[in-house]
């Protein structure tokens, strides 16, 4: 696709106008990204106008922009930006979706736009977290070992064949199973989410994604062990987190970021 345009969805002038954070997201975040293979990812938030929110304009919930063109997969020095807003980024955050909760826990140098309102959703982190966090890692995870396995592709097919011919298996799609189960164990049980991730955890996955554990069922033993971990902490109840969101918490905030953005306040 020479020459084809980038890819690029939603109002990207109105997303700026409004926007209160942005962090670095993906392998880099995480402190696993290898040079010369992985893409650059960023997510930020932003508030929309009034007309979007209560007026009679449809919601600009997100804005995307990807330098590849539409359907072309992502590469190494290639860039993906999404923007949500505010209302969406909590909605897909108190569900536990494990990459929209990373700019809440992004190290500073991570950190690429962050106005007032920006730093105080970042302090509502632990309000957001909850054990509907750590199920939703857990689907995540058996996500990507599904794909790794080749489960419910025509034919069995990997998505990354030059990976299955240089190490035997898809290291990415089984290093992201492995940090997801570590993820998910370390919210379960301290709640709380590291980034990068702890020394031991990260060399862990960086040992499978570097091509270095050569036996498949090796990594997906360690998985699965990780992951009868987690569930074990959930189900003896051996975890700090809340069954739920702080819902009456997270609501007045949106409310009163949403008028003092407006200048209502």
């Amino acid at each position: 696709m020479i020459g084809a345009p980038p890819t690029e969805h939603g109002d990207r002038d109105l997303a700026l106008s409004g926007e209160i954070l942005r962090t670095v997201v993906g392998s880099g975040v995480h402190g696993i990204a290898i040079a010369g293979t992985d893409d650059h990812d960023e997510m930020g938030v932003f508030i929309e106008p009034p007309a979007h929110v209560i007026g009679l304009h449809r919601p600009a919930d997100h804005y995307v922009y990807r330098s590849q063109p539409e359907g072309a997969r992502s590469g190494p020095g290639d860039t993906d930006l999404v923007l949500y807003s505010l209302r969406k980024y909590l909605r897909l955050a108190t569900a536990g979706n494990p990459t929209v909760l990373l700019p809440l826990f992004a190290p500073a140098d991570a950190v690429l736009v962050m106005r007032p309102l920006g730093a105080q959703l970042r302090e509502l982190g632990p309000a957001l977290l909850s054990r509907r966090a750590v199920h939703r890692f857990l689907g995540y995870l058996d996500g990507q070992r599904r794909r790794l396995l080749g489960v419910g592709r025509r034919g069995g097919l990997p998505n990354r064949p030059e990976l299955v011919a240089l190490y035997g298996y898809d290291v990415k799609y089984a290093s992201h199973a492995l940090r997801l189960a570590y993820q998910g164990l370390e919210i379960a049980r301290d709640a709380r989410l590291t980034l990068p991730m702890p020394d031991r955890e990260r060399e862990r996955v960086l040992r499978v994604k570097r091509g270095e554990v050569s036996e498949l069922r090796e990594v997906l033993d360690e998985i699965a062990a990780v992951q009868a971990e987690v569930e074990q902490t959930l189900a003896t109840d051996r975890t700090p987190l809340a069954a739920e969101p702080d819902w009456d918490t997270l609501s007045q905030w949106s409310t009163q970021a949403h008028r003092a953005h407006w200048g209502w306040a």
